[in-house]
């Protein structure tokens, strides 16, 4: 079990705050892109109803596929995600558990 000086000095640590700072961003990033669309949809459903049901074909209105690529860049975000954290981020703490013995 690491010592409190042992976990200090990890939280010091260089690579240590370059994975904290990396996760915190692309983390930032994703969740406020899904919140964008999210609300910008909850939004038109709010103050444009008459744009939303407006005839995208004879059979469905504008606002299904928005809502649909709502879901959809839910699922693409999540894929971008996991891209990054299995290319970059698990590399980055495996570097950190090496540097302190984990």
């Amino acid at each position: 079990m690491a010592s409190r000086k042992e976990k200090l000095d990890m939280l010091e640590d260089k690579d240590f705050i370059e994975l904290s700072s990396k996760k915190n961003s692309i983390s930032i990033v994703l969740t406020s892109l899904e919140l964008a669309a999210y609300f910008g949809f909850i939004f038109l459903i709010a103050f444009n109803k008459p744009f939303l049901s407006g005839m995208a074909t004879e059979t469905m209105t504008i606002g299904i596929p928005i809502g649909i690529g709502v879901i959809l860049l839910s699922w693409v975000l999540t894929g971008v995600y996991v891209y990054w954290a299995n290319n970059k981020y698990d590399a980055m703490v495996e570097t950190v558990k090496n540097k302190i013995g984990a």
